[in-house]
């Protein structure tokens, strides 16, 4: 069981550390449960100034200096919604921080050019004989005995604690209160895109304002799936446009937002989720995305986007939720986030996710007119935490403590072996490409 912590750039992106090579080398990389590849090194010259910064903090593999390292002298292209990967595959030892030892021979992706990436990627949804045709590096902790089971928890934390942390092969009963609802994982074949992928069956959606009166909204059942990698929710467009119009705005503007009054973010009401046994209430001041502008002006969107051929919830969402992704049985345990100190622990079986009591006497409950939350208690005696810190150790640069005005480029991107993902409209394409200029 590894925890290891999240870094967390302008609510944008979430970046886990790991250790490659022989002597071990830190480098950064996007966490992303929408795609399936590990590759490392982008192209940082062709950015902007500023998002060369934050592109050059994430620490680089140089593969002559490993004494482990094998070039397998197979190459491949990663497309992803926005920008893409080319990318040699190698073999050398990758550790997480804090392990005691390495895993010997993984397989990943070293760039030898990239488009739009400003990190590398650690996809970690599903691998070997489903999206790729080896192990991918949920595969090799299982198979090389570093987690009991292949799962792992995610909690991205709120915008207030700014970083996150995931556990794999563990789950941190300090984040969330009650049971976990399990949810099983829609097989690929019926899925939207015939990808195995988190796809999980939504029953509806509302809003619930800070008056109580709560309105549900019509056709918003629906097969979504969960996405670290993409900043933005995706819906169809009659449900953004409801939800537009309930947060007062005009509708999607030139960039393809649907712009909202600042002031919204600090009101106590929630966008809801409902699945069966769980519903995920997100926080105004999660929901709305907040960026100043050149001369200090504050501007305000909501944080979705419109699709028709594809849905999935993005960290607008995820912030909200704890999610334990399930390999073994192909199910999310899911329940809402909330922070009542750190207790990771190591899974033995799947079967114990459906027994497991969170430690949390409540769920979060936000403060109207601050953006926090008020903190729930811990049932036992774990410390009350001010955030979602690691118990891992982290070396090298924090890409995180740089602010560059960019967000990483493999936002909503994923590639399978299936081909490019379908996640990334053309309207979303250039929503994201605004929004990272904003931010």
């Amino acid at each position: 069981m590894f925890e290891v912590q999240l870094a967390n750039r302008s609510d944008v992106a979430y970046y886990a550390q790991l250790n490659i090579g022989s002597p071990a080398q830190p480098v950064y990389v996007q966490l992303d449960t929408g795609s399936f590849e590990l590759w490392v090194n982008p192209t940082c010259t062709t950015l902007d100034p500023s998002d060369q910064e934050f592109c050059n903090a994430v620490g680089f593999y140089n593969a002559t200096k490993s004494s482990t390292a094998v070039n397998l002298q197979s190459n491949k292209t990663l497309n992803y919604g926005i920008g893409s990967a080319n990318i040699t595959y190698f073999k050398d030892s990758i550790a997480l921080p804090g392990a005691a030892s390495a895993m010997s021979a993984v397989q990943f992706g070293v760039a030898t050019s990239s488009r739009s990436q400003f990190s590398g990627i650690l996809g970690i949804g599903y691998g070997l004989g489903l999206t790729t045709r080896y192990p991918n590096f949920v595969d090799e902790l299982a198979s090389q005995n570093q987690t009991k089971v292949k799962a792992y928890s995610v909690a991205l934390g709120s915008k207030d604690e700014g970083e996150g942390t995931i556990v794999f092969g563990g789950v941190d009963t300090s984040k969330f209160a009650g049971r976990l609802a399990t949810l099983p994982i829609v097989p690929a074949a019926d899925s939207p895109d015939g990808v195995p992928r988190y796809w999980i069956s939504m029953n509806n959606m509302s809003v619930t304002p800070p008056s109580g009166s709560r309105k549900m909204y019509p056709n918003s059942s629906m097969d979504v799936f969960l996405d670290t990698g993409s900043t933005l929710t995706l819906l169809p467009q009659s449900i953004c446009d409801q939800l537009g119009a309930d947060f007062g705005s005009s509708g999607l503007d030139e960039s393809g937002f649907y712009p909202v009054d600042c002031s919204l973010a600090d009101l106590s009401g929630t966008v809801d989720f409902d699945f069966d046994g769980v519903q995920i209430k997100v926080p105004y001041n999660e929901f709305i995305r907040q960026s100043s502008g050149s001369f200090g002006q504050e501007s305000c969107v909501l944080g979705i986007t419109p699709s028709e051929s594809f849905t999935l919830l993005g960290d607008t969402f995820m912030r909200s939720a704890y999610a334990v992704f399930d390999l073994e049985t192909n199910a999310i345990h899911m329940q809402q986030y909330t922070n009542c100190g750190s207790t990771p622990a190591a899974i033995a079986s799947a079967a114990d996710l459906t027994t497991l009591e969170g430690k949390c006497s409540t769920q979060r409950t936000m403060v109207p007119g601050t953006g926090s939350a008020s903190e729930p208690s811990p049932t036992d005696s774990s410390s009350p935490a001010t955030g979602t810190g690691s118990s891992s150790s982290s070396s090298g640069t924090d890409p995180a403590s740089t602010e560059p005005a960019a967000a990483s480029g493999g936002n909503s991107g994923s590639s399978s072996a299936a081909g490019l993902r379908r996640c990334s409209p053309a309207a979303l394409a250039v929503a994201m490409v605004v929004l990272l200029a904003l931010i």
